[in-house]
């Protein structure tokens, strides 16, 4: 058995993240749902940028919708941005079809993609809500997360917008206290559903970006440390997540009929050559969670991965080696707040890369 295949027997779901309407076409995404488990898929700006820039498969596309969207038609703030969205939601109304027969297996809990808003709307929640909605209607599916960022603003179009019925993938989260934030406007989306007498059964994942922990310290701290502090803040994330499921508060929401907002490990793939490339996919398993990883990432595990120990809900060695990070000099809640500033500056510039990718496919016109 494939070690992809073990991980999902344990009960973690795998998706890729990664997506190109080439490997649509051509059955490769097919094949890793097929024979390594697959499950599910992310996107995002820069995903896309790489896709759309690295060939032609969007040219045509991109010639067919450019003067709509020049003329104020679909979604978005400029030409670029409704271009970009049309070719975006193409391809995830193709990948969304291929997870349906998963989605309709577990019953709406797994087989999903995801469609992020424009990063640009991180701090403007009235936006961000009208936009999730618009894209979410565009496509069409049910099987479709709209990736919202777990920031301040963010917090309250997650509440709205899980409230409107829509699933919410909740990004840009780097430790246990922005995941709880993420949790709770879930939660108080679910249950205003409730008290309004709607479904309160909305898919939801909270997204933990991983890798970016060992990156930010890799020259702060001695070698003992390296690449162990995106692990340690994971097991107190996780511990926060099994609490939280265990709650009397989700207890009554789940008794009503809600489902759990799901906990999902990303930027999973091994910033450091020197490291194991499977790091984080073996370090992550867990069940009843979900590891988005690089195309990469999962041909590597999929090779010569392991499934070890799962993680333990306690959270095993995270708490004292939180505590030597600490005393190393590294104020790790500080830290999470400069990783989430530093991501959305980083979407920003993707963001903007995409745009400029798209005007220049289509010849710099407007």
């Amino acid at each position: 058995m494939k070690a992809t295949a073990r991980l999902n027997e344990l009960g973690q779901s795998l998706w890729l993240d990664n997506i190109t309407r080439k490997m649509l076409g051509d059955g490769t995404l097919q094949g890793y749902i097929d024979e390594l488990s697959v499950t599910g898929l992310t996107s995002n700006p820069t995903i896309f940028d790489k896709a759309i820039s690295g060939g032609d498969s969007y040219d045509a596309q991109i010639a067919e919708v450019g003067d709509a969207a020049a003329a104020g038609e679909g979604v978005g703030e400029n030409t670029e941005e409704r271009i970009f969205f049309e070719l975006a939601v193409a391809d995830l109304r193709d990948a969304t079809e291929l997870f349906a027969p998963v989605h309709e297996r577990t019953d709406g809990v797994d087989g999903f993609c995801s469609l992020e808003v424009s990063p640009l709307l991180a701090d403007d929640a009235e936006a961000t809500i009208e936009q999730a909605q618009a894209l979410h209607a565009k496509a069409g599916r049910e099987n479709l997360f709209i990736k919202i960022p777990g920031t301040e603003a963010g917090r309250t179009a997650i509440e709205e917008t899980i409230f409107a019925g829509i699933p919410v993938n909740v990004t840009l989260l780097f430790d246990a206290a922005q995941y709880l934030g993420a949790a709770e406007a879930y939660m108080r989306g679910v249950e205003r559903r409730i008290e309004a007498g709607l479904n309160p059964a909305v898919a939801s994942v909270a997204s933990i970006f991983m890798s970016r922990w060992d990156v930010a310290v890799a020259e702060e701290v001695s070698d003992d440390l390296h690449n162990r502090l995106g692990i340690a803040v994971g097991g107190q994330a996780y511990v926060a997540y099994r609490e939280l499921l265990e709650s009397d508060r989700w207890l009554r929401l789940m008794n009503e009929g809600a489902r759990p907002q799901r906990l999902l490990w990303a930027s999973t793939g091994t910033k450091d050559p020197d490291a194991s490339d499977t790091l984080y996919i073996e370090a992550f398993a867990s069940p009843f969670t979900v590891n988005t990883m690089p195309e990469p990432t999962l041909l590597a595990f999929a090779d010569h991965g392991q499934v070890g120990d799962l993680m333990p809900a306690d959270g095993g060695s995270s708490a004292p080696l939180l505590a030597e990070f600490g005393e190393a000099g590294i104020d790790v809640a500080a830290l999470a707040d400069r990783l989430q500033t530093e991501g959305k500056e980083s979407f920003n510039k993707s963001w903007e890369e995409l745009l400029k990718s798209i005007s220049s496919q289509r010849g710099g016109g407007e």
